[in-house]
């Protein structure tokens, strides 16, 4: 039997299941009200990890919700293709498919033999987990003019081997590695 999960006992990144779907959860604030007799609500913005969807929610504290059945397995990136995004199981070396619609935005992190975290929710993949930084070649990128630097910080465009276009310093080149946040999706140094 899963434990439950009190809607007071909610914090950030946390899942859960409701109404048979799980949940992350983003954001909580707790409201205690100061007249006797009122009660204690729990709003708590939270994503579908299988829609994607964001929904803010309001709960009573006692309110109880069980552990979602979700697995994370290690998994490397394959190829891309109509059916959708393949990755290889690090343990057992199955194949996984993942829709386009599962994968969205974050294609544009995904690099051959990136190794990453697919979630699975009884059994069937349902997204990714990416590390805190991934390496890309930069593909495209204007040259660093010369003087170009009074102000300081100055950046320009780069175009990444996954399409991702992204702000770096002048003296990156194209050809070099840079490392990019996977979260804000910026730059964070050579690789």
């Amino acid at each position: 039997m899963p434990s439950l999960i009190e809607a007071i006992d909610i914090k950030r990144k946390t899942f859960i299941e409701h109404e048979g779907a799980p949940y992350v959860c983003l954001d909580v604030e707790i409201s205690r009200p100061t007249a006797r007799g009122g009660q204690t609500l729990v709003r708590v913005k939270m994503r579908n990890l299988v829609t994607r969807a964001v929904f803010d929610r309001t709960f009573k504290a006692g309110e109880k919700f069980s552990e979602p059945d979700l697995a994370t397995i290690t998994a490397s990136y394959l190829y891309a293709d109509s059916v959708g995004y393949h990755f290889m199981d690090q343990d057992t070396f199955e194949t996984l498919t993942l829709t386009s619609d599962q994968v969205g935005d974050d294609r544009t992190l995904l690099a051959d033999n990136l190794v990453i975290q697919v979630q699975k929710f009884n059994g069937a993949p349902i997204g990714l987990q990416f590390p805190p930084i991934v390496e890309l070649t930069v593909t495209s990128t204007e040259p660093g003019v010369r003087g170009d630097t009074a102000s300081g910080g100055v950046t320009k465009l780069a175009t990444l081997e996954t399409g991702l276009e992204i702000k770096v310093p002048l003296f990156i080149k194209e050809g070099e590695k840079v490392k990019v946040h996977t979260e804000t999706r910026e730059f964070a140094g050579r690789a």
